[in-house]
């Protein structure tokens, strides 16, 4: 009981020593307002160590004048946005007043200062710089200056949530910053599609718009289907028209190879008596015929890329391919003379090519990845 409680005693004695320093080792190094916040924290726990107290008194001396110097610096720039870099030299001087206060030994050790009140002034300051900043940039009429206002609302929103107009404008400035792009539905090739794929086109669509919508790759393009841009009234920008090209499928290739084989085995055993058996051997020969049958299909679909005025802006072939093979043999005389592979081979289980739908549904697959991938990549230009 004893060794455990001096256990105990040894690990808190060795926890406050090893606190005590990692604050000196952050107040060496000059991370004045690390070593506040790890010393008031420590502090909490034992509100009378000494050495604590009086690097606490330091740090924290050094820490706003740190800050301090930095906003004197900051108020006589002539730069608009001084007052968001003065905000977060408060938002940090507040950060270590808060830090004490949650030990009120500490509290009354040090005697922090609030900075709660210049906080509030140099937020709303900031706020309405990045305002008006992006009200003058409305005022360019094009799309990369509206983009420019809207971070610049965004950034107003996050100084000051609750300023309303900066919320309305920054949803004004994003519909004439964003590029809305519609597709147009895939067209099957020369009506090729059996009655019942004729969803698996829809599906596509439906898919590949999920896909997009889902990860645009630009925050200022955003992906409709044709039917949904209208049916919400949505500006078209840009419209991305796929058609499939071409498209053969199951074009069939068979081979056939002749492989002969032999093996030495008992052709005759002859019995002297029940003890004595003589063998005779001889060599049997067989024809291993294998078969190989493969099956090759292959598709291409065009992506057309056009402006409002069905200028072609850019145009891309996407080709796929797809092969499906099986291999069996079957054999003429001695099966003797067959191994265990050309057993194997010849048992072989019978196998069906996938069905038209189904090689339909891979090509297009393979296209629709590639679309999606380019379509993605050219529009985060726009």
């Amino acid at each position: 009981m004893k060794l455990k409680l001096y256990t105990i005693i040894f690990l808190g004695f060795g926890t406050i020593l090893l606190s005590c320093a990692s604050a000196k080792k952050l107040y060496e190094k000059g991370n004045y307002d690390e070593a506040v916040e790890k010393a008031a924290k420590k502090l909490q726990k034992d509100p009378h160590d000494v050495k604590l107290q009086d690097l606490i008194l330091d740090a924290y001396a050094f820490a706003v004048k740190d800050h301090e110097d930095r906003i004197q610096n900051y108020s006589l720039s002539n730069n608009e946005l001084k007052w968001e870099w003065m905000y977060h030299e408060y938002a940090d001087l507040q950060k270590l007043y808060d830090a004490i206060f949650n030990a009120p030994d500490v509290f009354d050790l040090v005697k922090p200062i609030d900075y709660s009140s210049h906080i509030i002034v140099n937020r709303e300051k900031a706020a309405a710089v990045r305002f008006d900043r992006g009200i003058a940039f409305m005022q360019h009429y094009d799309k990369e200056s509206y983009r420019n206002a809207y971070r610049e609302f965004k950034y107003a929103l996050q100084l000051d949530p609750g300023k309303v107009e900066a919320a309305q404008m920054k949803e004004e400035a994003y519909e004439y910053a964003v590029t809305n792009i519609a597709l147009i539905p895939l067209q099957p090739y020369n009506n090729f599609a059996f009655s019942s794929f004729n969803s698996g086109y829809d599906d596509m669509d439906q898919r590949m718009i999920r896909n997009l919508q889902y990860n645009s790759g630009n925050e200022f393009v955003r992906f409709y289907s044709m039917s949904e841009a209208r049916n919400l009234n949505i500006r078209i920008d840009m419209v991305a028209n796929m058609r499939i090209t071409s498209m053969d499928i199951g074009r069939n290739r068979e081979t056939n190879s002749i492989r002969k084989v032999s093996k030495e085995v008992v052709i005759k055993e002859t019995v002297i008596k029940p003890d004595s058996v003589v063998k005779k051997y001889g060599k049997v020969h067989a024809d291993v015929i294998t078969t190989t049958r493969t099956f090759y299909s292959d598709a291409s679909l065009q992506l057309n890329f056009l402006d409002d005025n069905g200028r072609l802006l850019w145009s891309e072939q996407f080709p796929a391919e797809h092969r499906w093979s099986t291999q069996f043999s079957s054999f003429r005389g001695d099966e003797r003379a067959l191994n265990d592979a050309d057993l194997a081979l010849i048992n072989k289980r019978k196998e069906f090519p996938p069905s038209q739908n189904e090689i339909t549904q891979i090509l297009l697959d393979r296209m629709y990845n590639n679309v999606a991938s380019r379509l993605r990549n050219y529009a985060s230009r726009y």
